[in-house]
């Protein structure tokens, strides 16, 4: 089945780069109905990857030296919102909001705890709309992407969103809701779920994002306090702490492995990659390391 990008662009709705629509590997649904929390009006954003031409991932093999001269532009992603398809989920219409990454530039943004990007890796599967082998290959892996740094990343999302719940002059549909409720409950509920999120990678090495959907949608309906929300909020930041400190996660992201997924994958798509990169392998990346160690060693001593 098409990707919903390919499908857009078919339709004449959005203009993406010639390549993009027919080398879309995932896409999924994500904002209010991965989460489990969406309404009638709710809009259908959709988030995945693409592989780009080997030429943009290997840029040598269109003669570019990396750093000298002018460099060409690389495709990173795809981003258009608002995008109106009446002939969606048959015939009723819908809104998407649309954002399709490189794959480099996705497991690069996964491999350093992205929230966006993660949970995208980890809705249900009713929410995965078109998925290709080396979308399979990606989403099957996807613990792996988990490790410690989770906690600084998600905590400083987290808290943005707790410092916007603050915010006197809200536009928008953030009026509407700060009229409605009194506060912002979007942001609040975003709060909750990031640091739920957070507890379940550290705890447990996984991610159920529909798991707490009855507090959220208590929150969105207003049925919880401001002041609540603080407190909670507060409460679980000393909770986290203390689990990161007990977390049996990695302290970080494990590059190596997730560099042979990429690798992996673009083989997949390509074919062989001989004349594209130098496969290290672990004896020779380990030697590699112990070098470095050992020159940092040397170097103060000599100071």
């Amino acid at each position: 089945m098409a990707s919903v990008t390919q499908q857009l662009t078919e339709r004449g709705l959005i203009r993406p780069p010639s390549f993009l629509p027919t080398n879309v590997m995932y896409e999924t649904l994500m904002g209010s109905i991965a989460y489990g929390v969406a309404n009638d009006d709710s809009d259908h954003d959709v988030y995945g990857f693409c592989v780009p031409p080997k030429d943009q991932v290997f840029p040598h093999l269109a003669g570019e030296i990396p750093g000298f001269g002018t460099q060409r532009e690389r495709f990173e992603h795809f981003q258009q919102a608002h995008i109106r398809d009446e002939s969606a989920l048959g015939g009723k219409g819908c809104e998407y909001d649309l954002s399709i990454y490189s794959i480099v530039k996705y497991l690069s943004m996964c491999m350093d705890c992205n929230p966006n990007m993660i949970d995208s890796l980890f809705t249900a599967q009713d929410c995965v709309l078109h998925i290709t082998r080396v979308g399979t290959l990606v989403r099957e892996r996807r613990k792996q992407f988990l490790h410690k740094g989770c906690w600084p990343r998600f905590k400083g999302y987290a808290f943005s969103h707790l410092h916007k719940m603050r915010s006197k002059e809200p536009t928008g549909k953030r009026k509407a809701i700060r009229e409605e409720f009194g506060y912002d409950v979007k942001f609040a509920y975003h709060v909750v779920r990031l640091l739920d999120e957070c507890e379940q990678i550290l705890v447990e090495r996984d991610i159920d994002l529909r798991r707490n959907r009855e507090h959220l949608k208590a929150i969105r309906r207003g049925e919880v306090s401001e002041d609540d929300i603080f407190r909670w909020a507060a409460d679980k930041e000393h909770q986290l702490e203390k689990q990161y400190h007990d977390s049996t996660l990695p302290a970080g992201p494990d590059e190596p492995g997730i560099r042979d997924l990429l690798l992996i994958c673009l083989e997949e798509h390509y074919g062989r990659l001989d004349d594209c990169v130098v496969n290290v392998d672990a004896a020779v990346r380990k030697l590699r390391e112990i070098h470095a160690i050992l020159e940092g060693s040397r170097a103060v001593w000599e100071a």
